[in-house]
């Protein structure tokens, strides 16, 4: 269920991103959501609303860490996907970095494009890499 979650989050913050006027409060409102079983679309507002929260943290950690690359340059899709994990994993740890991992590769892949797997593994991997040799 957390998968559809991950799902209905990367699709509305993905609106929200291309979309820089739209209100977040109305994505949500006009998400057709009554068909998803019961709590799998509260989380993904969960989600939502805790990405769009934190998106000075999360561009800030994309910055430092993706060499040659400028957030806004990044395809959407992607920048969406790693957000999530970096939210879902790093941010508000509600899931092991690792899981949080695997599901935005799987995203990408999904609705990204042929490259986007290897792509938001990499940029993950190296953040992770970076935040666990931080000292505390």
């Amino acid at each position: 269920m957390r998968h559809r979650s991950r799902e209905i989050a990367l699709q509305l913050i993905y609106q929200l991103d291309v979309r820089p006027s739209a209100n977040i409060d109305e994505a949500i409102e006009l998400y057709p959501s009554e068909d998803e079983p019961e709590g799998v679309f509260d989380y993904a507002c969960e989600l939502v609303r805790g990405v769009m929260d934190n998106m000075d943290a999360i561009s800030d950690l994309l910055r430092e860490n993706i060499i040659g690359w400028r957030p806004e340059r990044m395809v959407a899709v992607d920048k969406v996907a790693i957000s999530l994990a970096l939210y879902e994993g790093i941010i508000s740890k509600k899931v092991p970095v690792a899981v949080s991992i695997s599901e935005a590769v799987e995203l990408a892949k999904v609705f990204g494009t042929e490259e986007s797997g290897r792509f938001v593994n990499g940029v993950l991997g190296r953040i992770v890499r970076k935040e666990e040799s931080l000292p505390n």
